[in-house]
């Protein structure tokens, strides 16, 4: 929406932007003029690359007037949707971002879910060149938009400051699964069929789903993930530490003690199936710890009760949180990790 002030009055009227997608990314460009007429612009969906656009509030009006080069992939051939999935209390609609290629057959198919769900952060649905590989072999591709985040409907303020952290943290985890489920009764994919990710933060809620909904996933890939919640947030030595209880609470007091005892991945994991995993972590990483992912996987493999079911452990011994710099070396990370997905997914 864009409001536009009568110069007289100071009176707002409102004027929705029509866009051509149901999922996407929209943000101001640079707009140095005060007085001008049209409104710089930038726009991304899962299958359109970045565009600069030129938006006129007075009549409307909308025009593309650069578009980012990707040789090779034509977005005519998918499609991107959002939908909302009810989630338990009966009152929320969580939004799913969601793109496949055009043509497929209406069978479940294969399907990787993404979420991340902590410190207000937004998931926005743009390009990304990487996940062209999944679609063109059948994989859909979704965003759960969970809780913890701040892209729900209602803003940010109620999705992640009154429902998305401290004693509401959970809600990050069932918001996740019960997408993951209605995407399932939709007929979108199967649970034979699904895997899901995240990372740091995003691994953390991986974590704590596949303990709690331990069939619902073939697989999961668990990148840096924070799983060692209560030794990690009961040591303030750490440098991260005493800010992260504004994310999490304070373990010295009671009720957020037993209330993060209550979903940190390690310690709740428990003899029973667990999907396949790949785990990640990186040596140097100032964050999450590589003995956080270690110990995990450990754990995992002495309690997990489907030993052909692998949990495998990928350290990297040079780099950090954020995988590597080296654009050449991230892309071939990203290749190993879907490697992995798709030779669970993709029936065989």
């Amino acid at each position: 929406w864009v409001a536009q002030v009568d110069a007289l009055t100071l009176a707002l009227s409102w004027r929705e932007v029509s866009l051509p997608e149901q999922a996407y990314s929209l943000w101001f460009g640079d707009n140095r003029e005060a007085d001008a007429e049209w409104l710089r612009l930038g726009y991304s969906s899962p299958v359109t690359p970045k565009q600069v656009l030129d938006y006129h509030p007075a009549s409307g009006q909308l025009l593309v007037r650069k578009q980012q080069e990707v040789p090779g992939f034509d977005p005519a051939l998918y499609a991107v949707r959002r939908l909302l999935a009810p989630s338990r209390d009966g009152q929320t609609l969580v939004p799913i971002s969601l793109v496949s290629k055009l043509g497929l057959d209406p069978s479940p198919r294969p399907l990787l879910l993404y979420g991340y769900g902590s410190y207000g952060v937004c998931v926005d649905p743009s390009f990304d060149s990487k996940l062209v590989s999944l679609l063109d072999r059948g994989v859909v591709y979704a965003i759960a938009h969970v809780r913890g985040g701040g892209d729900g409907p209602p803003g940010r303020g109620v999705w992640y400051e009154q429902q998305g952290k401290y004693l509401h943290k959970t809600n990050t985890f069932t918001d996740f699964a019960d997408c993951a489920r209605y995407l399932v009764e939709e007929g979108l994919t199967a649970s034979d069929r699904m895997a899901c990710v995240g990372r740091s933060a995003g691994g953390l809620l991986v974590g704590a789903v596949v303990n709690m909904f331990p069939g619902l996933f073939k697989a999961a890939v668990a990148d840096v993930p924070f799983v060692d919640v209560m030794n990690t947030m009961s040591d303030p030595s750490i440098p991260l530490t005493v800010t992260e209880w504004e994310e999490w609470g304070n373990p010295n007091e009671a009720q957020y003690f037993h209330y993060m005892l209550s979903y940190s991945p390690y310690d709740n994991v428990k003899p029973q199936d667990y999907p396949a995993l790949l785990v990640t972590a990186g040596l140097n990483d100032p964050r999450v710890a590589y003995w956080e992912p270690a110990k995990w996987v450990a754990r995992l493999r002495e309690m997990k009760t489907n030993p052909t079911s692998p949990v495998l452990l990928k350290t990297d011994m040079s780099t950090g949180h954020f995988s590597a710099s080296d654009r050449y070396k991230y892309i071939r990370e990203t290749a190993f990790e879907y490697s992995f997905i798709l030779d669970q997914i993709l029936q065989k």
